[in-house]
């Protein structure tokens, strides 16, 4: 993911706590590293520059866009690295086609990039009247256009409640049901006058955009976003060789939450009761979380990049037994 000033117009991303992710992955300069959500290739990039003639980086992400501007952001490191058009979920299978069955890092950098969110054909955004889609892997079926339109009310009202905590997510939904009734709900800028139309006016006027929150709802949905981290957290950590470390950067409470929650049971699996003396589940630690709190930007990040202000750093550290 691209750091700004870049030349690459077609897929600009400003790496969030770029620094701070690379320097915890403690680089090995012969080391095999993942980016798993790949962008525009700037984490990978520094990566790279770390890494020896022995060293490799597989960069994967589901976006067609995504890859094309990795590959020419890293063509200079092209025998160091390697792109895989795939989603993260499917690393294990993706790095046994290339004969890797260990890695000593992996990073994700989670949600939307900057270029989706100000690419409009791409229907992340609210700010222009276009089609609703919202895939980030165009190769998929599902789109926000289905879940609009398809979409019970209390399914509506569960994923704008969860994902987009909105507190007038029961309207919200009661309304877009109510509107589709009289036409299908095409584009962007019909789900915003709907949304607005659920929002008391006062409300309207203060914390941003009404209709962001139910669109980030919508676009977790599209893309089955908490689904694929909850599934694969576990699969990556037991990827990692001893000493091994998974960086992952979150914008989301949910995100973090499940982060947060998956590393320390990967830190502390027993479910012996309090009371026993010693351990007799037999479930042993897989390592240490070494973010015992989130890494967050600092100031100057966030006035350079305000999209980071919600971005939270947590890493683990694999220690095999």
């Amino acid at each position: 993911m691209m750091m700004p000033g870049e030349d690459d117009m077609e897929f600009c991303h400003q790496s969030v706590l770029l620094e701070e992710s690379i320097e915890n992955l403690r680089i090995r300069p012969e080391g095999i590293y993942v980016d798993g959500t790949l962008g525009g290739g700037g984490h990978s990039y520094e990566i790279c520059r770390r890494l020896s003639q022995g060293g490799r980086l597989i960069g994967i992400d589901q976006d067609a866009a995504a890859i094309e501007a990795a590959g020419r952001r890293l063509e200079e490191f092209a025998g160091k690295a390697t792109i895989v058009r795939s989603n993260y979920c499917h690393m294990r299978a993706e790095l046994a086609k290339l004969g890797i069955t260990s890695i000593d890092g992996v990073i994700l950098d989670l949600g939307v990039s900057s270029y989706q969110l100000d690419q409009a054909d791409r229907g992340f955004t609210y700010r222009e009247d276009v089609p609703l889609d919202m895939r980030m892997d165009q190769r998929q079926s599902l789109t926000a256009r289905d879940v609009v339109n398809d979409y019970s009310e209390m399914e509506l009202y569960r994923i704008i409640r969860d994902y987009g905590e909105d507190r007038f997510a029961k309207n919200i939904a009661r309304h877009i049901v109510r509107a589709r009734q009289e036409k299908i709900i095409e584009t962007t800028g019909e789900l915003i006058h709907i949304i607005k139309a659920a929002i008391p006016a006062k409300t309207r006027m203060v914390g941003g955009h009404p209709a962001k929150r139910t669109f980030q709802a919508i676009r977790i949905e599209v893309n089955h976003e908490l689904d694929v981290l909850k599934d694969s957290l576990d699969d990556l950590i037991d990827l990692l060789n001893d000493g091994g470390r998974i960086c992952v950067i979150t914008f989301h409470s949910l995100e973090d939450r499940i982060v947060k929650s998956i590393f320390r049971k990967n830190e502390n699996p027993c479910i012996c009761p309090p009371e026993f003396p010693v351990c007799v589940c037999g479930r042993k630690s897989r390592g240490s979380v070494i973010t015992k709190k989130p890494i967050v930007p600092g100031t100057e990040e966030i006035e350079r990049n305000p999209r980071a202000k919600s971005a939270k750093l947590r890493v683990f550290e694999r220690k095999k037994q």
